[in-house]
């Protein structure tokens, strides 16, 4: 249940049967995928119980959802078909539970949430550092480029809108199957009509976003523009600020920050052979949590606020992954 747990700890769940919904997405787009992905939550998991990680932080997921994440980042990008990634992911695995103490460790001086921080982290180094070894780089020479002008056509065809809008969840898993992104949606309502509900809304204003900002009709209709924006919109109305219409709004603009925000940072580290990740979530995220605590109206208790959301956006892990959205 743990594990199960960490799976659907990517998209701020503390529900095992989420987490079995988001596991079948991920077998259904490759059996690989699917044993990278729970390989890596059961890593995690286990070797933050062996290290004596607070047990509720366990018991949410809150340890196997980085994890999870790395272990997916080397089988995408580093061949998941070799052994010697597995090895790789493994030891990734181990490596990310100590960045994530540490992260911890360091952002509760903020009071502030680790997000998916320790994977950008170590997952960026790692993409970076592997064309320098010969053992784990396959492809043979780098993938570091300068950033280029946009090109392509930019109308949006109904079939691009719609692959578009269930891909901008499937990419939170680097899956690019409209369907996987149809099994993830169904799981957040599993959980929570209000989780699935604001991931919808994210989703949409990171197309309108893109759409409206003039970028490549083939770029939006693959999420990779948009699935930024999905967790910033999911994590700042229902799981850190309360679902209102005054965070929803909040959310929404911070969806629409993430997307035109996912560009730049792809630019900016493209010329190391970096990729964007999750960075701009999580850079939009933080950002927007720090400015909450100067706008009250959306910190304050409200009459729309349901007795399992939290009052304070800004708490510990520890005590959001006991609200989080799914959570009993």
């Amino acid at each position: 249940m743990r594990v199960l747990r960490g799976l659907a700890q990517v998209m701020f769940l503390d529900n095992a049967w989420s987490g079995t919904v988001f596991g079948l997405a991920l077998f259904t787009a490759d059996w690989r995928y699917g044993a990278y992905g729970v390989g890596g939550a059961a890593l995690g998991t286990g070797v933050a119980c062996l290290l004596g990680v607070a047990r509720d932080r366990v018991r949410a997921g809150l340890e196997g959802f980085n994890s999870c994440l790395i272990a997916l980042c080397f089988a995408v990008f580093l061949d998941a078909r070799r052994p010697a990634t597995a090895l790789l992911a493994a030891a990734a695995c181990l490596v990310v539970t100590v960045v994530t103490a540490a992260v911890v460790q360091l952002l509760h001086v903020w009071n502030l949430p680790t997000l998916t921080l320790p994977y950008c982290l170590l997952a960026g180094a790692v993409t970076v550092a592997a064309p320098a070894f010969q053992r784990i780089w396959t492809r043979g020479g780098s993938v570091a480029a300068l950033p280029h002008a946009a090109s392509g056509p930019t109308i949006l065809g109904p079939y691009d809108v719609a692959g578009a809008f269930l891909r901008n969840l499937s990419q939170v898993l680097f899956m690019d199957q409209w369907y996987a992104g149809a099994l993830l949606l169904a799981g957040l309502f599993l959980a929570s009509r209000a989780a699935g509900c604001v991931a919808c809304c994210g989703s949409a204003t990171s197309i309108l976003t893109a759409w409206a900002l003039g970028a490549p009709a083939a770029r939006i209709a693959d999420g990779t523009m948009g699935y930024n924006a999905v967790l910033v919109a999911s994590a700042l109305c229902g799981v850190f600020l309360a679902v209102t219409r005054r965070t929803l709004l909040y959310a929404l603009l911070g969806a629409a920050t993430a997307t035109a925000l996912t560009p730049a940072v792809a630019a900016l580290l493209a010329p190391s052979g970096g990729h964007a990740f999750t960075w701009p979530f999580v850079l939009t995220t933080l950002g927007f949590l720090l400015a909450a605590r100067r706008f009250p109206h959306l910190t304050v208790p409200s009459a729309d606020r349901g007795p399992d959301r939290p009052a304070d956006p800004l708490r510990d892990d520890r005590a959001a992954a006991r609200r989080q959205l799914g959570s009993a």
